[in-house]
């Protein structure tokens, strides 16, 4: 199987951070589907993109800045979506 890994930085601009709603929202559109995503923040926390109570550990708050790495035959369809729903995400410059 050909996959494709991407990773792309980007700051949580949600005024209320990653927090229930925000969390439960990435999982759904993560289940749409089949790459692999991981979530890490700066701090060195690491969340699996398909369990809410990964993500809620994060504890990720608004300008908290997050990786996203996907991995799987449909990476760039979702890495685009999701990094759109980390609420108007801003690429972070190496």
């Amino acid at each position: 199987m050909n996959t494709n890994r991407l990773q792309r930085k980007i700051l949580l601009n949600n005024p209320n951070g990653l927090h229930l709603r925000p969390s439960a929202a990435f999982v759904q559109l993560v289940e749409q589907f089949q790459s692999t995503v991981v979530v890490s923040s700066a701090e060195g926390k690491t969340a699996n993109g398909r369990s809410i109570w990964d993500l809620l550990g994060l504890a990720a708050l608004p300008g908290t800045e997050l990786t996203l790495e996907v991995d799987g035959p449909d990476a760039q369809q979702a890495i685009e979506a999701l990094a759109a729903l980390l609420s108007e995400a801003q690429p972070v410059e190496n």
